[in-house]
């Protein structure tokens, strides 16, 4: 069988937590971050990130091409699916949770009640698309 490997992945390797290198993302809220794990979302193939996103802050309704795995790695990561953003219709998951997130479904997040950071695995590359353009913060000042 053969097995295709993310650019610069044949080797073994490791991240420690001290080593994440969280960084702000063009497309999320100026206090999320981002960190690149494994491969490189931008291009095909598969990635693996962590996104760090502080109490109170939400990511309006929005789709990914892509099939994501969410793992939640710390906090508790509120998510809800639909359109519009509705704080009544998000779930909690807790530390460890998996979440399974078709390509193309729209939804959104909340750090509701802290912190959070959560893993997403997927094929590349990476897209996130708002369902309402005024929320993306890429077009903010434009």
């Amino acid at each position: 069988m053969v097995q295709a490997r993310p650019t610069g992945q044949s080797a073994f390797r490791f991240i420690l937590p001290e080593d994440v290198n969280w960084k702000p993302f063009p497309a999320f809220p100026p206090s999320a971050r981002l960190a690149v794990l494994v491969g490189e979302p931008s291009e095909p193939g598969l990635y693996m990130v962590r996104v760090k996103v502080p109490a109170g802050v939400k990511l309006m309704p929005h789709t990914h091409p892509e099939d994501r795995i969410y793992t939640v790695i710390s906090g508790v990561f509120y998510i809800g699916l639909g359109n519009r953003f509705d704080g009544d219709q998000v779930n909690a998951y807790p530390p460890g949770a998996v979440i399974v997130l078709p390509g193309g479904t729209p939804h959104f997040h909340w750090a509701k009640s802290g912190e959070y950071i959560t893993q997403v695995t997927a094929i590349g590359p990476l897209g996130l698309e708002y369902l309402d353009p005024s929320d993306d913060p890429r077009r903010q000042g434009h």
